[in-house]
């Protein structure tokens, strides 16, 4: 098959980002790959979508990190390609990095790829499930109880008086993501809170959330590809992140650190509970954030840490996610249609 995967830029990709894993894994069951910036789209007079697009050297690469630098290097190959032609586009671009240098690179992508789904390109995930989760909003649209208690506003007094109720609760922006200008607001924090919002609210909405104390052990990433946990025999997709001294924030570039997951039935319950909605929106590979009984956040645009679930599973994730892209475009071949929504994990 041809596969393209667009990223924010091509010359920012590292070997243990997710989207390298999946583009060296495609390579290796002998497909072409090709890897394209936000800004290398363009939409042509015949009404074709193309691109300038990078792919690597070689056939085959036995580290994410040797196919990584290739395709940065002046060995790899860069063309102007018609999209359409495409079997599969991965949208792997993060909107929200974008968001304060280049605004205009936040949405493009999602409408470019609408354009390319009308010529039969399978798109993953749905631009238009996509295009509603453009922002934390989002995950107000899933059930409430695996939701924290949570208020989204600009007034301060209203975020006051949340706080007042919650006794501690954690504000951030509604734009953003990578754990930045994320407050931890205890009830002696009340005084300070005026310069906290200020800080949070620079950049649009500010979320007041209620805390959760099971926080304080970190929060597990569970994959999830066409709505189902990612799983191969018993072994699920899936790593916790801990928080180290005294940072309240578990990323792993925020200091945290990283350690094997347990996917207990509690875990698999949340799951269940956002399946319908994650595949009715076309999502195709999402990874949930879990604190205690809670789902913390949904992160459908270029979910990272594949390669540490490998890690810790011994699994090499990636190629079955390939493994699924490869049933849908079999499926769209033989059927003349997507089937972006199926349920393919089980076939």
């Amino acid at each position: 098959m041809r596969i393209a995967f667009v990223v924010n830029d091509v010359k920012t990709e590292e070997g243990k980002y997710t989207t390298s894993r999946l583009g060296q894994a495609a390579l290796s069951r002998g497909h072409e790959v090709w890897v394209i910036s936000v800004g290398d789209l363009a939409y042509d007079a015949d009404g074709k979508v193309r691109a300038r697009a990078t792919s690597v050297p070689k056939s085959k690469y036995t580290t994410s990190d040797a196919y990584t630098a290739d395709l940065q290097s002046k060995r790899a190959q860069k063309q102007r390609i018609t999209v359409n032609d495409l079997d599969v586009v991965m949208l792997r671009n993060v909107p929200s990095d974008d968001l304060i240098d280049r605004p205009w690179a936040t949405t493009i992508a999602l409408e470019f790829a609408r354009l390319a789904t009308q010529s039969g390109v399978i798109v993953l995930g749905d631009p238009n499930g996509l295009a509603m989760a453009s922002s934390k909003m989002y995950f107000q649209l899933f059930p409430e109880e695996v939701r924290p208690r949570t208020l989204i506003t600009r007034d301060r007094d209203e975020i006051k008086g949340f706080a007042r109720e919650e006794g501690t609760i954690v504000i951030k922006p509604l734009q953003g993501s990578g754990g930045a200008s994320v407050f931890l607001v205890r009830p002696n924090d009340i005084a300070n809170l005026n310069q906290m919002i200020d800080a949070v609210s620079r950049d649009g909405y500010v979320i007041a959330q209620e805390y959760l104390p099971a926080a304080e052990h970190g929060d597990l990433r569970l994959f999830v590809m066409n709505g189902r946990p990612l799983r191969v025999g018993k072994k699920y997709a899936a790593f916790r992140r801990v928080r180290t001294g005294g940072d309240m924030r578990s990323n792993v570039h925020a200091g945290g650190t990283k350690a094997a997951a347990e996917v207990d039935s509690g875990v698999l319950r949340i799951a269940e509970i956002v399946r319908p909605k994650l595949v009715q929106d076309g999502m195709f590979l999402v990874g949930l954030d879990i604190v205690g009984d809670k789902l913390m956040e949904i992160n459908v645009f270029s979910p990272g840490g594949l390669g540490s679930a490998q890690q810790f599973e011994k699994v090499n994730f990636s190629r079955h996610v390939i493994e699924a892209i490869e049933r849908k475009v079999q499926y769209m071949q033989f059927y003349g249609r997507n089937f972006d929504n199926v349920d393919l994990c089980t076939l």
